[in-house]
């Protein structure tokens, strides 16, 4: 008996589809929507995000700040020099490539601000909160002849 399909990950969906077909493309897109996922806390002083990145190294994972918008990338290669002559794959659910994911943190905050930690598959990121100041509103005198 086959799970019911509301189940988006079942393992046995398109199991004997002979049309089915892997490709880089369709690994990252059936899988992508499983990737990084974030939660978010909240402090009086800070915002803390712990991203999951399961399976992935400490050296895969990069983060970078410009205009206000936070980005996490991280990038996952196959090994295709490991060949087993006894099989063949008829699945591969296992993600490769790269996949990223923004975040808008203001642009009063530097890169000196922010704080990152990775553990077990988590990226721990903290984001300190900077209220932003007010803008003076300057007189611009026309000159009169």
């Amino acid at each position: 008996m086959l799970v019911p399909s509301i189940f988006a990950n079942d393992l046995f969906d398109n199991f004997f589809n002979d049309a089915y077909k892997p490709s880089e493309s369709f690994v990252h897109s059936a899988n992508s929507r499983n990737l990084m996922n974030t939660d978010i806390k909240e402090y009086e002083d800070k915002y803390e995000l712990g991203i999951e990145l399961p399976g992935y190294a400490k050296e895969d994972v990069s983060a970078s700040l410009k205009e206000g918008y936070l980005t996490i990338e991280a990038e996952r290669h196959a090994d295709n020099e490991i060949k087993d002559n006894n099989g063949k794959y008829i699945r591969k659910e296992c993600f490769t490539g790269k996949c990223q994911r923004s975040f808008y943190v203001g642009e009063q905050v530097t890169q000196n601000d922010i704080r990152a930690a990775f553990n077990n598959g988590i990226l721990t990121v903290t984001v300190p909160k900077i209220k932003e100041q007010p803008k003076v509103e300057e007189n611009h005198f026309i000159a009169i002849e």
